[in-house]
């Protein structure tokens, strides 16, 4: 008997062996699923913060783009409102005595192409005038930024005839 029993007590102790072997290789795994899970819970962390920080700047950019599209629409109100005083003056200058510019053609491409040319014309002949060109030292201006608007200029005036001034 007494071997019987040293037999099994060696196989006991062989099978617990077995057992704390087994548990001690699973207790690694869920070590390590574990790690996985905390590493997967703060990659999930990061890209919720990654995606709140996207939002915010979409919603800036959202809000830049429609001051934006604000500024844009108060300059193009403004030129149009710089091209009705210029049809004005222009329209105004043959009853003040200066030299005619052609009248409006009817509304194609050549004619705005010829009225054009006109104005540029009349623009260049205005500054190439010796006696109109102002001292550039002068005038010191500073150099405009984006951010000024460009449309807060003087009023222009036509002065298309040679020697004739307002």
């Amino acid at each position: 008997m007494s071997i019987i029993g040293i037999g099994l007590n060696l196989l006991l102790a062989c099978l617990l062996g077995a057992a704390l072997a087994m548990g001690w290789r699973l207790n690694k795994r869920l070590q390590a699923l574990r790690d996985s899970h905390d590493g997967f819970a703060t990659a999930v962390r990061e890209l919720n913060a990654a995606a709140e920080r996207a939002e915010q700047g979409l919603a800036d950019l959202r809000a830049a783009t429609d001051e934006a599209t604000d500024a844009l629409g108060d300059r193009i109100h403004k030129g149009r409102e710089l091209v009705q005083k210029l049809e004005r003056l222009i329209d105004q200058a043959p009853k003040a005595g200066a030299r005619r510019l052609p009248e409006p053609e009817p509304d194609d491409e050549r004619a705005q192409e010829r009225r054009l040319g006109a104005l540029l014309a009349a623009a260049r002949e205005a500054r190439q005038r010796p006696e109109r060109m102002p001292d550039r030292q002068a005038i010191a201006r500073p150099k405009p930024l984006f951010e000024d608007d460009l449309f807060d200029d003087e009023p222009l005036a036509l002065t298309a005839v040679r020697g004739a001034r307002r």
